[in-house]
Protein backbone atom coordinates (compact mmCIF):
# COMPACT_ATOMS: atom_id res chain seq x y z
CA UNK A 1 0.00 0.00 0.00
CA UNK A 2 3.10 2.30 0.45
CA UNK A 3 3.45 2.53 -3.40
CA UNK A 4 -0.04 3.76 -4.22
CA UNK A 5 -0.26 6.39 -6.50
CA UNK A 6 -2.68 8.64 -5.22
CA UNK A 7 -5.15 10.24 -7.80
CA UNK A 8 -3.47 13.75 -5.96
CA UNK A 9 0.14 12.65 -7.40
CA UNK A 10 0.92 15.48 -9.96
CA UNK A 11 1.96 13.04 -12.32
CA UNK A 12 -1.65 11.97 -12.80
CA UNK A 13 -3.05 16.04 -13.84
CA UNK A 14 0.04 15.61 -16.03
CA UNK A 15 -1.05 13.60 -18.57
CA UNK A 16 -2.45 15.02 -21.35
CA UNK A 17 -6.10 14.41 -22.87
CA UNK A 18 -6.78 13.75 -26.35
CA UNK A 19 -10.60 13.47 -26.25
CA UNK A 20 -11.49 10.76 -28.65
CA UNK A 21 -15.47 11.53 -28.42
CA UNK A 22 -16.61 8.29 -27.51
CA UNK A 23 -20.56 8.76 -26.03
CA UNK A 24 -22.07 7.95 -22.75
CA UNK A 25 -24.59 5.33 -22.90
CA UNK A 26 -26.97 3.93 -19.81
CA UNK A 27 -25.88 0.26 -18.53
CA UNK A 28 -29.44 0.10 -17.75
CA UNK A 29 -30.01 -0.86 -21.55
CA UNK A 30 -27.84 -3.49 -21.49
CA UNK A 31 -28.81 -6.35 -18.70
CA UNK A 32 -26.94 -5.58 -16.14
CA UNK A 33 -27.34 -5.66 -12.60
CA UNK A 34 -27.66 -2.13 -11.11
CA UNK A 35 -28.03 -1.30 -7.91
CA UNK A 36 -30.10 2.00 -7.01
CA UNK A 37 -27.89 3.12 -4.12
CA UNK A 38 -26.27 5.89 -6.30
CA UNK A 39 -29.26 6.46 -8.31
CA UNK A 40 -29.85 9.92 -9.30
CA UNK A 41 -33.06 11.99 -11.09
CA UNK A 42 -31.31 11.97 -14.40
CA UNK A 43 -30.27 8.24 -14.37
CA UNK A 44 -26.14 9.74 -14.81
CA UNK A 45 -24.91 7.33 -12.43
CA UNK A 46 -25.96 4.56 -14.93
CA UNK A 47 -23.84 5.98 -17.95
CA UNK A 48 -20.48 5.00 -18.61
CA UNK A 49 -18.63 5.62 -22.03
CA UNK A 50 -19.29 3.21 -24.73
CA UNK A 51 -15.77 1.52 -24.51
CA UNK A 52 -15.86 0.94 -20.44
CA UNK A 53 -19.49 -0.45 -21.45
CA UNK A 54 -17.22 -3.16 -23.79
CA UNK A 55 -15.13 -3.68 -21.17
CA UNK A 56 -17.90 -3.83 -18.44
CA UNK A 57 -19.46 -6.75 -20.80
CA UNK A 58 -16.08 -8.84 -21.27
CA UNK A 59 -14.94 -8.56 -17.72
CA UNK A 60 -18.67 -9.85 -17.01
CA UNK A 61 -18.03 -13.03 -19.09
CA UNK A 62 -14.49 -13.96 -17.23
CA UNK A 63 -16.71 -14.52 -13.69
CA UNK A 64 -17.22 -17.99 -12.60
CA UNK A 65 -20.46 -19.64 -12.89
CA UNK A 66 -22.99 -18.23 -10.28
CA UNK A 67 -21.25 -14.80 -10.09
CA UNK A 68 -22.11 -11.58 -11.53
CA UNK A 69 -20.98 -7.78 -11.21
CA UNK A 70 -23.24 -5.41 -9.69
CA UNK A 71 -22.98 -2.10 -10.86
CA UNK A 72 -23.15 0.76 -8.30
CA UNK A 73 -22.06 3.84 -9.84
CA UNK A 74 -20.55 4.82 -12.94
CA UNK A 75 -20.80 8.98 -14.44
CA UNK A 76 -20.94 11.87 -11.84
CA UNK A 77 -21.61 15.40 -13.11
CA UNK A 78 -18.40 17.68 -11.91
CA UNK A 79 -20.48 19.33 -9.63
CA UNK A 80 -21.18 16.22 -7.90
CA UNK A 81 -17.36 15.57 -7.43
CA UNK A 82 -16.43 18.54 -6.14
CA UNK A 83 -19.10 18.52 -3.23
CA UNK A 84 -18.16 14.90 -2.53
CA UNK A 85 -14.49 16.39 -1.84
CA UNK A 86 -15.07 18.66 -0.47
CA UNK A 87 -17.12 17.03 1.95
CA UNK A 88 -14.94 14.42 2.66
CA UNK A 89 -11.58 16.92 2.53
CA UNK A 90 -13.54 19.08 5.58
CA UNK A 91 -14.87 15.91 7.31
CA UNK A 92 -10.43 15.26 7.56
CA UNK A 93 -9.76 18.67 8.51
CA UNK A 94 -11.99 18.59 11.17
CA UNK A 95 -10.36 15.57 12.35
CA UNK A 96 -6.48 16.64 12.12
CA UNK A 97 -6.97 20.02 12.68
CA UNK A 98 -2.98 20.14 12.42
CA UNK A 99 -2.46 19.19 8.98
CA UNK A 100 -1.48 21.27 6.14
CA UNK A 101 -3.91 21.25 2.95
CA UNK A 102 -1.62 19.67 0.96
CA UNK A 103 -2.01 16.70 3.37
CA UNK A 104 -5.52 16.89 3.56
CA UNK A 105 -5.91 17.22 -0.17
CA UNK A 106 -3.47 14.17 -0.01
CA UNK A 107 -5.69 12.30 2.41
CA UNK A 108 -8.64 13.07 0.72
CA UNK A 109 -7.78 11.88 -2.77
CA UNK A 110 -7.61 8.25 -1.17
CA UNK A 111 -11.21 7.97 -1.01
CA UNK A 112 -12.72 10.91 -3.54
CA UNK A 113 -10.46 12.04 -6.94
CA UNK A 114 -9.81 15.73 -6.95
CA UNK A 115 -12.55 17.47 -9.33
CA UNK A 116 -9.74 18.26 -12.15
CA UNK A 117 -8.75 14.87 -12.82
CA UNK A 118 -11.46 12.74 -11.67
CA UNK A 119 -12.05 9.46 -13.83
CA UNK A 120 -15.46 9.52 -12.96
CA UNK A 121 -16.17 12.52 -14.19
CA UNK A 122 -14.99 11.68 -17.60
CA UNK A 123 -17.42 8.55 -17.82
CA UNK A 124 -14.11 6.43 -17.83
CA UNK A 125 -14.83 4.79 -14.13
CA UNK A 126 -17.26 2.50 -12.67
CA UNK A 127 -17.34 1.12 -8.75
CA UNK A 128 -18.42 -2.40 -8.80
CA UNK A 129 -18.81 -5.67 -6.87
CA UNK A 130 -19.97 -9.06 -7.12
CA UNK A 131 -22.97 -10.68 -6.22
CA UNK A 132 -24.32 -14.69 -6.77
CA UNK A 133 -26.88 -15.99 -8.70
CA UNK A 134 -29.83 -14.61 -6.11
CA UNK A 135 -28.39 -10.98 -6.78
CA UNK A 136 -27.12 -10.95 -3.34
CA UNK A 137 -23.76 -9.26 -2.59
CA UNK A 138 -21.02 -11.39 -1.73
CA UNK A 139 -18.32 -10.59 1.00
CA UNK A 140 -15.33 -8.94 -0.01
CA UNK A 141 -14.32 -7.42 3.04
CA UNK A 142 -16.45 -4.00 3.68
CA UNK A 143 -18.71 -2.38 1.78
CA UNK A 144 -18.38 -0.70 -0.94
CA UNK A 145 -17.72 3.11 -0.72
CA UNK A 146 -16.38 2.51 2.57
CA UNK A 147 -14.02 5.45 3.73
CA UNK A 148 -10.73 4.29 5.35
CA UNK A 149 -11.46 5.10 8.14
CA UNK A 150 -14.76 3.59 8.71
CA UNK A 151 -13.40 0.35 7.44
CA UNK A 152 -10.23 0.59 9.60
CA UNK A 153 -8.33 0.31 5.80
CA UNK A 154 -10.22 -2.59 4.57
CA UNK A 155 -11.32 -0.69 1.64
CA UNK A 156 -7.79 -1.03 0.14
CA UNK A 157 -7.66 -3.34 -2.34
CA UNK A 158 -4.20 -5.27 -1.21
CA UNK A 159 -4.84 -4.24 2.29
CA UNK A 160 -3.29 -8.11 4.30
CA UNK A 161 -6.00 -8.59 7.35
CA UNK A 162 -8.66 -9.72 4.85
CA UNK A 163 -10.84 -13.29 5.14
CA UNK A 164 -9.67 -15.78 3.12
CA UNK A 165 -13.50 -15.84 1.94
CA UNK A 166 -13.12 -12.04 1.25
CA UNK A 167 -9.54 -11.95 -0.74
CA UNK A 168 -10.87 -15.11 -2.53
CA UNK A 169 -13.96 -12.62 -3.94
CA UNK A 170 -11.47 -10.04 -4.42
CA UNK A 171 -8.53 -12.02 -6.05
CA UNK A 172 -11.96 -12.69 -8.82
CA UNK A 173 -13.35 -8.77 -9.18
CA UNK A 174 -9.85 -7.82 -9.99
CA UNK A 175 -8.62 -10.43 -12.42
CA UNK A 176 -11.89 -10.29 -14.10
CA UNK A 177 -11.76 -6.16 -14.37
CA UNK A 178 -8.18 -6.34 -15.11
CA UNK A 179 -8.51 -9.29 -17.91
CA UNK A 180 -10.90 -6.79 -19.52
CA UNK A 181 -8.70 -3.55 -19.53
CA UNK A 182 -9.10 -1.94 -16.38
CA UNK A 183 -7.22 -0.90 -13.88
CA UNK A 184 -8.58 -0.27 -10.13
CA UNK A 185 -7.35 2.66 -8.14
CA UNK A 186 -5.77 0.76 -4.77
CA UNK A 187 -7.50 2.15 -2.25
CA UNK A 188 -10.92 1.49 -3.15
CA UNK A 189 -11.19 -2.38 -4.13
CA UNK A 190 -14.38 -1.72 -6.24
CA UNK A 191 -13.08 1.14 -8.13
CA UNK A 192 -11.73 0.51 -11.84
CA UNK A 193 -11.43 2.93 -14.56
CA UNK A 194 -10.28 2.72 -18.57
CA UNK A 195 -8.80 5.14 -20.38
CA UNK A 196 -8.62 8.27 -18.32
CA UNK A 197 -5.67 9.94 -17.01
CA UNK A 198 -4.93 7.32 -14.09
CA UNK A 199 -5.46 4.07 -16.21
CA UNK A 200 -3.13 5.88 -18.73
CA UNK A 201 -0.65 6.39 -16.05
CA UNK A 202 -0.25 3.36 -14.62
CA UNK A 203 0.00 1.79 -18.68
CA UNK A 204 3.03 4.63 -19.46
CA UNK A 205 0.33 5.83 -21.98
CA UNK A 206 1.75 9.19 -23.36
CA UNK A 207 -2.17 10.29 -22.94
CA UNK A 208 -5.94 9.73 -22.39
CA UNK A 209 -8.85 9.21 -24.39
CA UNK A 210 -11.20 9.80 -21.80
CA UNK A 211 -11.77 14.07 -20.41
CA UNK A 212 -14.39 15.57 -18.33
CA UNK A 213 -17.67 15.28 -20.12
CA UNK A 214 -21.56 16.63 -19.46
CA UNK A 215 -24.07 14.60 -19.53
CA UNK A 216 -25.99 15.08 -22.90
Amino acid sequence: MNSLVLMSDPRVAAIPVRECGEPLVDVRDHSFRVDPRKQDPLGAFAHVREGVLARLHHARSLLPAGTDLLFIEGYRPLALQQRYFTEYRDELATAHPGWTAEQLHQAASRYVSPPEIAPHSAGAAVDVTLVDQDGHELDLGTRVNASPEESDGACFTHVPNLSDHARHHRTVLLNAMENAGFTNYGSEFWHFSAADRYDALMRQEPHARYGPIELP
